[in-house]
């Protein structure tokens, strides 16, 4: 029987501008489809809860298409090194093929398999997961960049991305039966509580599901994507950022297709494809600071005097801090596994700024809440908010919630969507209920401190605890 080759799918859940998975076609030998599940690693960026429920139907949606091509997804659970070394035993497989990532985990195991394996197979590793590898753009110095602008201006002088490729339309399969779990042996769903139940009618995970989103979001919001990305009231932003995380559609796809658009936006001109270079640019810093996630670029931020506080944590966490632009972030994150990006700064402002509670501890909510849970983005994103990552926002950037709120939901639609109690307030008092006359919250029917909470703390005064902070550390670094 002709040995077949592995293909390895990781986070590039799609069949379609799959550079390692059409390389393994071409072999024109049999293709042994597998995922691995490895929980067996001590890290904590472990795969977390939203991102599991995304996880099992993005699973899914990719066995279907795969059944299409008269071919099965072999799914594994264990350490991805011993389960590989297995597959390969099982099959007599000469040849293993992969997608690269960046992540400090996923490079340490891709290095430690071309040591293992490079005498048994040949070990094939593609890119495809970002536009740009984290070797290819870098000063005149050869350094990495640490500084977004002149990282974009180099991204933009690099050669055009190719055209991208099309699905197989077939594979040959391999015909021997191999062990395999199934998803239900894997429990990615929650049950008891199904805290995930709305997730359903607010996604549509794998392939078509994202490319679905994407002719959505080109027909309408990308016309006015800078217009409209700062405005969670309305529907403005693509929304495809789980389906980039877990590879359901590549990066190089959604640029062409901008491109070729009818708006015929050049590159260089839209504000979309900008943040798709962001996403470079945040792997690029994880990639060379590989310390990202749990240590703050600027050295001295480790020395800031941050509070411990579960209470205010916990109000942040479930949406009561008082706060309505907040809260309705928060409640809409648990509800959906999502954010919108613009309010993703102002909670993040708010849990470090207003609460002064460590950056590593949103973050950590946030891996475990959302649905496009990213390390690279998530961490960068963070350290940004708080002051201490590269090319950050200074760190006395202190977004007011009432101001940010007024000027980005001016007439409170985001606000009452997720917090309808508020619903009766007057635009003029819905991202300050507190400021209320009593007689009309009595018509709006609100009693503060009962229906909805009175602010945890006082804005004004917690900003200036955070620049007495601030001080403090700088203080500390001078005198050390």
């Amino acid at each position: 029987m002709e040995t077949p080759v592995i293909y390895w799918f990781r986070r590039d859940l799609r069949l379609s501008d799959n550079s390692a998975l059409n390389a393994a076609v071409n072999t024109g030998r049999p293709v042994v489809c597998l995922y691995i599940l490895d929980e067996s690693h001590s890290s904590p960026w472990r795969i977390g809860s939203a991102s599991r429920w995304w996880l099992h139907h993005s699973l899914s949606r990719l066995m279907q298409q795969l059944r299409k091509l008269n071919t099965s997804l072999v799914l594994r659970l264990g350490d991805s090194k011993k389960e590989l070394e297995r597959i390969i035993s099982e099959t007599g497989a000469q040849s293993l093929y992969f997608t690269r990532h960046y992540e400090p985990e996923s490079i340490k195991l891709e290095q430690e398999l071309n040591h293992r394996l490079k005498s048994k197979v040949e070990v094939k590793r593609y890119k495809g997961y970002l536009l740009h590898e984290p070797e290819q753009v870098h000063t005149l110095n050869g350094e990495p960049y640490k500084v977004f602008t002149p990282y974009y201006k180099a991204c933009m002088q690099q050669p055009h991305t190719h055209t991208p490729l099309k699905a197989p339309k077939s594979l040959k399969t391999y015909s021997n039966n191999l062990a395999s779990d199934t998803l239900a042996d894997w429990q990615l769903l929650p049950t008891n509580p199904n805290w995930a139940e709305s997730f359903d009618s607010n996604w549509n995970p794998g392939e078509a599901g994202a490319h679905a989103m994407l002719h959505d979001f080109l027909n309408e919001p990308v016309n006015q994507y800078e217009d409209l990305r700062n405005r969670p009231d309305i529907a403005g932003t693509s929304r495809l950022s789980p389906h980039l995380h877990f590879g359901e559609i590549s990066p190089r796809q959604i640029w062409t297709a901008i491109e070729q658009s009818d708006h015929h936006y050049s590159n260089s001109e839209s504000p979309y494809t900008r943040q798709l270079i962001w996403r470079d640019f945040s792997h690029n810093l994880l990639f060379h600071w590989p310390h990202f996630p749990e240590q703050p670029f600027k050295k001295e931020f480790a020395a800031f005097p941050w509070r411990r506080s579960k209470k205010m944590l916990q109000c942040w966490q479930r949406g009561k801090t008082g706060y309505p632009i907040v809260d309705a972030g928060m409640r809409e994150l648990w509800v959906t596994g999502w954010m919108h990006n613009r309010v993703r700064m102002i909670v993040a402002s708010f849990l470090i700024k207003d609460l002064l509670i460590a950056w590593q501890d949103g973050q950590a909510w946030f891996w475990d809440t959302l649905v496009d849970a990213n390390l690279a983005n998530n961490s960068a994103s963070w350290q940004w908010v708080a002051g201490c990552g590269a090319d950050a926002a200074p760190y006395f950037r202190i977004f007011n919630p009432i101001l940010q709120g007024n000027k980005f939901d001016p007439h409170g639609t985001y606000v009452r969507k997720w917090i309808p109690e508020l619903a009766k307030l007057p635009d003029k008092f819905i991202h300050a209920p507190w400021q209320t006359p009593e007689s009309i919250l009595k018509d709006s029917g609100i009693k503060l401190g009962s229906h909805y909470p009175l602010p945890i703390v006082d804005h004004s005064i917690a900003r200036q605890n955070a620049l007495a902070a601030l001080d403090k550390m700088k203080k500390h670094k001078k005198n050390s």
